[in-house]
């Protein structure tokens, strides 16, 4: 769970500085693409290290310094990303940062529901599935009965 956050914590640090040692001589955003993308995914781990407290016993999830930890972390990082608000801002223009947020938040929620229907489609494929296997195990139970029933009567009627 610690290294968890200590990642989180390094990945938005790496994104931080490689953005500040370039910021003046990028000529396009997508230059610091990665080091974005870093950042965002280093603020998950660590938003996702204070909302997961299983496996943790109750002493570590109260006690002070593990609260305090979560706390700081998610503090540092936000400061991280509103700085690298501001430099991006100052160096693209006003909105580029707001820009890059609600572009990857549209994104994580276009494959957020595509992923919703990919389950939806494979659980009626799974029902049409059941259903074919149910209706062809009923047609070959009548025709057993069936021919049970016929081979029944010729040995009723041959005797």
């Amino acid at each position: 769970m610690f290294a968890e956050a200590m990642a989180g914590i390094a990945l938005v640090k790496s994104g931080v500085e490689f953005i500040k040692s370039n910021i003046q001589t990028a000529q396009d955003i997508g230059s610091f693409a990665g080091a974005i993308d870093n950042m965002f995914a280093g603020q998950e781990q660590i938003n996702k290290k204070r909302s997961k407290n299983s496996g943790v016993g109750v002493k570590d999830q109260l006690g002070i310094k593990s609260v305090a930890q979560e706390v700081i972390d998610a503090k540092l990082a936000a400061e991280a990303m509103d700085e690298m608000r501001q430099l991006i801002d100052h160096r693209f223009g006003y909105g580029t940062w707001k820009s890059i947020v609600d572009l990857r938040a549209q994104r994580i929620k276009e494959q957020k529901e595509a992923e919703e229907l990919a389950r939806k489609k494979q659980r009626q494929a799974n029902e049409e599935r059941d259903h074919a296997i149910k209706t062809a195990l009923g047609a070959v139970a009548a025709i057993v009965v069936i021919g049970g029933m016929f081979v029944a009567m010729f040995f009723v009627f041959t005797n």
